[in-house]
Order: C-alpha cells, then sequence, then structure tokens
C-alpha cells in the first residue's frame, strides 16, 4: 500500500505516477505502478455491462444497460437460491482491490444475505499461522530501523521485484556503512545477486535450514540465555530436539553445504543488531506453518529482538486496530454460513463433498477483483468447473480476463485512481485515505456502488448500503477511535507506529503469557494442527521429488506483474518477455537443453510447455518459472497453475504455490 503522487493531466487524465513523500514510500515507486496510467487508459479496458451470447468459453458477448444487468443478476440470484438455499451463492473476491471500502462491500453483502463465506487462502493463510504461532501478534520492527542493522537477511523474498520500498531502505543502511546483506532464496533472483550471501536451499526445506542455524547457535553459546529466560518458553525438550537438528542432517535436506550454513549461524548470531525480513514465499508450502515458525524462532534465540535496528518483520498488518464490523455488515448478527476454500475453487465447482459437506452446490457466483482461472491452482480443474452450464457466473471486472470470458455476464469495474477509498498497509505502519482523481471511463462503477444497487435489488438492507464509499471510510475511523477521513486525508497519513518497547515486544508478545512460543499451540491456528510439529522443525509432508518427478517447481512472482494484474499492459509484457523455465546450467549440460529450447514440465495434473534458459544459483533439481502470464502466452494455453495442486497446507489450509514436483523433459516442435 504505497503511497502515491499521481499527475493529473489538462485532459483530466492520469500522467506520471511517482512515489509519495510519506516518510516509507520516500519517493520510491516501483515500475510497475510507475506505469499505471498506461493500464487505466488502456483501450481495451471494460467500459460497458456485457451479456454472453454465445456458448460459454467461447468469448461471445453483447452490451446491455445497467438496470438490464442487475436486473438479471439478482433475478439469478434469487432463482439459485430458491432452488438450493442461500449458501448456493458463492461471493468470490480478493484482492485486486486493495482498499478496506471497496473490498468490505461483497463481504457485507453475502455476510447479511446468508450466502457461502470465503477461506482467504491464496496468500498469507500458511505464513499468518506460522508467525502468530510463535510471536502472537501480526506486526514487527519498522522497516526505517535498518538504518541502524549491523545485518540484513531476507529470507524467501524478492523485494528488488516485489518489496522495492523495502530495498530503499537496505540500501539506504548499507550507504557509507559495511552492512552484511544476506538472502535465503531457492534462487538467484535480482535481490539475491545483490546480497553478499546468497543461501539456495531446495524449495520446502526452510525449516531444516532454521533448525541447523538454531543447532549452531545453542552449541557455541550464541543465545541470549536471559533474553530467553525472560520472553520465551524455550525449554530443556526444545534445546535436545535442536541438538539433533545438526548442518549436517539440514545439509542432506537443503542441499546447502554444512560449512555454509555453519557460516550464517556464525554471522547471524554474532550480530545483536541483525534485521529478518520475512517473506511470503518460502511458506506457500504444504509445510509452510512450520518453516516459517522455524525462522521466526531466529531473533527470539539471539535476542535480537531488544535493539534498534534488530529483530524481524513479517507484517504488520495486525497493528492499525481498525474496527470493520460495520464495514462487512457483522454488527448486525448475520445468519451463520459454510466457509469455502479459495484455493479448492476446483474441487468445489466439481461437487468434492469435502469441500460442500452436507450443503448444497455452488450454482451462482459472483467474482469481484480477482482472476481465479489462472490464479488459483488446478487451473484445468478450475477452468472446467466454471464452464458448467448450471452454473451461472456474473464477474465485475476491470478488463475481459480470461475469467471474465468464461462468464455469463461482466460489469465494468474501476481502478483505485477512480474511487475513494481507505488503505492500511503490510509493509509499513502508515494508513492512508485517498479520494477519485480521475472520472471512470464509459459505465465502470465501483464495487460499493454496484453492490449497493444489487443490495437493495434483492431485499437486503443495511445503512452501510445507503453511505458513500468516503462516509463509510469516515465511520470505520471514528468507529476505531481515528481521525475522520477528510482529516485523515488532509494530513496526508497516520502513522500507526507503535513505541520501540512494543514494536519489539520488550513487553511482551502476543500471547496471553507475554512470551515468544518455541513450543506453539497450534490448534489456536487451525483445526489442521493434530498434523503439525511440537518443535521447531522441517515437516516433511512436501511433494517430494521422486526418480519419476526428480524436479521440485516454483512458481515465483514476476518483476513486471502483480499476479495477473498488469499482464494486459504492452510494456510489462515487453518487460517479461515471455514465459520461460530457469533450470541448473549443469541439469541442461545433461539432459541436452540449450537456452530457447522448448521443454515440457509435467505431474499428475497434466503437462505444460515453454522456453528454457540455463541459470546459476539454484539448486540442480529446482526449476524455477516466473508467472503468472496468462495462459495463452504459454505455447499451448495453458499456464503454470495447471501443475499446482489443491491440496492444502496445514493448521489452517493455504495453497502451496511452490510446492510441486515435476518431470522434465526436452521436447521438439513436431512433439508440440
Amino acid at each position: 500500500m504505497c503511497a502515491l503522487q499521481v499527475e493529473i493531466t489538462a485532459e483530466g487524465r492520469i500522467g506520471r505516477v511517482r512515489g509519495g513523500e510519506q516518510p516509507y514510500t520516500d519517493g520510491v515507486i516501483c515500475a510497475k505502478v510507475a506505469r499505471y496510467a498506461e493500464r487505466a487508459h488502456h483501450p481495451e479496458r471494460l467500459s460497458r455491462p456485457l451479456l454472453r451470447v454465445g456458448a460459454k468459453g467461447e468469448g461471445r458477448f453483447a452490451p446491455i444497460g445497467w438496470d438490464e444487468a442487475l436486473d438479471l443478476l439478482a433475478a439469478r440470484l434469487r432463482e439459485a437460491m430458491e432452488h438450493h438455499g442461500p449458501e448456493t451463492v458463492w461471493p468470490y473476491h480478493y484482492a485486486g482491490t486493495m482498499g478496506l471500502v471497496q473490498r468490505g462491500a461483497i463481504r457485507r453483502l453475502g455476510h447479511l444475505a446468508g450466502w457461502s463465506r470465503q477461506r482467504e487462502t491464496f496468500c498469507v493463510a500458511l505464513s499468518d499461522a506460522g508467525w502468530l504461532a510463535g510471536v502472537g501478534a501480526k506486526r514487527g520492527v519498522d522497516p526505517r530501523e535498518m538504518t541502524e542493522s549491523e545485518l540484513i537477511v531476507v529470507w524467501g523474498g524478492n523485494p528488488v521485484h516485489t518489496q522495492v520500498n523495502f530495498m530503499h531502505w537496505v540500501l539506504q543502511a548499507r550507504r557509507g556503512r559495511d552492512v552484511p546483506l544476506v538472502v535465503i532464496d531457492p534462487y538467484r533472483t535480482a535481490t539475491a545477486a545483490k546480497a553478499d550471501l546468497h543461501l539456495a536451499p531446495r524449495p520446502g526445506s526452510d525449516g531444516a535450514l532454521a533448525c541447523a542455524v538454531m543447532h549452531v547457535l545453542l552449541a557455541e553459546g550464541l543465545a541470549d540465555r536471559a533474553y530467553l529466560a525472560r520472553l520465551t518458553d524455550l525449554s530443556p525438550a526444545v534445546e535436545a530436539h535442536l541438538a539433533r537438528r545438526t548442518p549436517a542432517w539440514a545439509a542432506e535436506i537443503t542441499g546447502i553445504p554444512a560449512d555454509d550454513i555453519v557460516r550464517f549461524a556464525r554471522l547471524y548470531g554474532s550480530t545483536p543488531r541483525s534485521y529478518l525480513r520475512l517473506g511470503y514465499g518460502f511458506t506457500r508450502q504444504r509445510n509452510g506453518a512450520a518453516a516459517m515458525h522455524a525462522v521466526s524462532c531466529l531473533p527470539a534465540l539471539t535476542g535480537a529482538w531488544q535493539h534498534r535496528g534488530g529483530g524481524a518483520l513479517y507484517s504488520n498488518g495486525g497493528l492499525y486496530g481498525l474496527d470493520l464490523r460495520f464495514l462487512h455488515g457483522l454488527d448486525a448478527a448475520p445468519p451463520p454460513a459454510r466457509q469455502l476454500d479459495m484455493g479448492r475453487l476446483g474441487a468445489v465447482l466439481a461437487g468434492d463433498p469435502r469441500d460442500l459437506g452436507s450443503g448444497p452446490p455452488v450454482s451462482a457466483m459472483l467474482i469481484q477483483s480477482t482472476n481465479p482461472a489462472v490464479v488459483a491452482p488446478d487451473s484445468r480443474k478450475v477452468r472446467a468447473g466454471l464452464l458448467r452450464d448450471d452454473l451461472f457466473v456474473c464477474v465485475h471486472e476491470q478488463f475481459m480476463t480470461e475469467t471474465a470470458q468464461l462468464a455469463d455476464l461482466v460489469l465494468p469495474a474501476t481502478v483505485f485512481t477512480e474511487h475513494d477509498d481507505l488503505y492500511q498497509a503490510s509493509g509499513h505502519t502508515f494508513l492512508q485515505a485517498a479520494r477519485a482523481l480521475v472520472p471512470a471511463p464509459g459505465e465502470c462503477r465501483a464495487n460499493h456502488d454496484f453492490i449497493g444497487q444489487l443490495a437493495r435489488r434483492l431485499g437486503i438492507s443495511h445503512p452501510a448500503f445507503e453511505q458513500s464509499a468516503w462516509q463509510l471510510a469516515d465511520a470505520v475511523l471514528r468507529a476505531s477511535g481515528k481521525p475522520g477521513a477528510d482529516a485523515l486525508l488532509a494530513a496526508g497519513w497516520l502513522d500507526c507506529a507503535p513505541p520501540f518497547e512494543t514494536a519489539h515486544f520488550l513487553d511482551g508478545f502476543g500471547h496471553t503469557d507475554g512470551r515468544f512460543r518455541f513450543m506453539p499451540d497450534w490448534a489456536a491456528q487451525g483445526e489442521g494442527h493434530a498434523t503439525m510439529p511440537a518443535f521447531p522443525d522441517h515437516q516433511p509432508v512436501i511433494d517430494e521429488a521422486t526418480p519419476e518427478r526428480p524436479f521440485r517447481l516454483v512458481a515465483a512472482p514476476a518483476r513486471h506483474f502483480l499476479n495477473t494484474t498488469f499482464t494486459e499492459t504492452p510494456s510489462s509484457r515487453r518487460g517479461e518477455g515471455r514465459p520461460t523455465a530457469l533450470i541448473h546450467r549443469a541439469t541442461c549440460a545433461r539432459l541436452g537443453i540449450a537456452d530457447g529450447d522448448i521443454v515440457r514440465l509435467g505431474n499428475a495434473l497434466g503437462s505444460v510447455a515453454l522456453h528454457a534458459r540455463p541459470a546459476d544459483g539454484l539448486q540442480p533439481d529446482t526449476v524455477v518459472v516466473e508467472s503468472q502470464w496468462p495462459n495463452p502466452a504459454f505455447i499451448e494455453g495453458i499456464g503454470i497453475n495447471a501443475l499446482v495442486s489443491a491440496e492444502p497446507g496445514w493448521p489452517a489450509a493455504g495453497v502451496a504455490y511452490h510446492d510441486t514436483a515435476v518431470w522434465l523433459e526436452r521436447i521438439t516442435c513436431s512433439a508440440l
């Protein structure tokens, strides 16, 4: 949620987009958002409601008016509910719109209507569970403190591409000072290329690496015993367990030489002001929650939390203290409803009883601010489900995405410069509000406005539907003890950073006893707790490589795309080139693969064809495909998520995007 300065041209259009002068963003913005005018004014923006006129999936639509579209949508939703009950409707939504007010509207309508609720598992379900298991609160140390750090460790993230503002503060910290940067990531990302030390573990082995580091810290007297006694639950049982997690043991699992593990452990343990930035990438495995917990133990073991510039940050999303009950309609005691896992979309639409339980099939969907035909796992099954003749699908979108092409009704949506909203952040501590800057093109309508109009047609009332988006932002702020929306806008931002003692958990961690937990209560994190390890550990539940599928696949983020946002922007497409499999040079030599050759990756879910590129800085049995490309960009029209299983990680479920074992072969054009 970066602060932005947006130029408005004399014609009332968006011009240049720069980073705002808010203290964290500090005038810096990523290449994606800097080109936002290209996206907002794209000639292929949806601008009118469209009704499908051909067969499902043909992509033939005809324009209709908003009133006709809303009447049709309300009628189809009522028809579905009359046949199967309200839980047959699934309002499927996610983070294409990041503002709280515009995202909250569909949640409010779904809650009040008694529709199926959504378990949000795409992004942070596994990482949240792992962090909270140890720390107990979703906050950490402000990145601006890195100017006082003596060591910076980026574990499982690529901020050069995905968190450019964080990388800006890394550079500030290293300017004129000898501050080592360590990057732990399965391949040599653009961030890893800037590091003094890059450790490349096999995907899914981060927990083993963290445990071996703890083994060294304890064995060599690099743990802060006084801090551990005061603020953690470290016990002899935990120590005995970690005594068996040696660097040699971890080397077999991670592929990292034991000497390199020891070298990193000594560097970390001998540097009190060590700043650990934990990303999401390494948690998108079936053992992601256990891995996050193990890595989060490191600053507790050394006591790094005690020092300015020391400690860790996973997310600051939990420090804002906003009361969202009114916004989400939860103040009205809505009826209970089942919860469906968004990562299991294909299985849900296929009628899997594990997902539907005793409830009805999903026969109507309202999809908003997400593109599941590309981003959801097991994408072949997702596409088949969306093509069901007995499923009515309405998509509210900015572009004719692949999901929209499979819909019955497509409605045009605004982008963030065309509506009012309220924004809290993850990577920093600033709360922000923004007004619409330019009029929306054609007949585009904001989420809040469209959902309110639909609610009235369905006879569902709530005071929030009668307020404007700006009035709702003001109501949320005032109910949360914050300045009103106008005051926040005038100030530019509100810094919600807690004082040093609280930010560094020196007045206690987020658990009732105030202690960091090396022995987590996994039952508090989700129903799948029975599978979780009692101590920090490597949890061997991943899709292990086998002789038949000897490679582990990482579907990492691309530089110029934000999931499937910006994939329609020509300059972003040019910057990425084409879908490419990064393969270790030695593996390429062994298999006779040259740069630009076509390879096929496959598993039980199917196969995907794309070009190959030899690479350094990854394990010989790791393959990386930076995505999310649209499916047609791949050689055979099917993207990388066709290989990603929808089987969740635990304890709280979560999509294991980087937990896939595949076979790999070089193919010729004649074999396509």
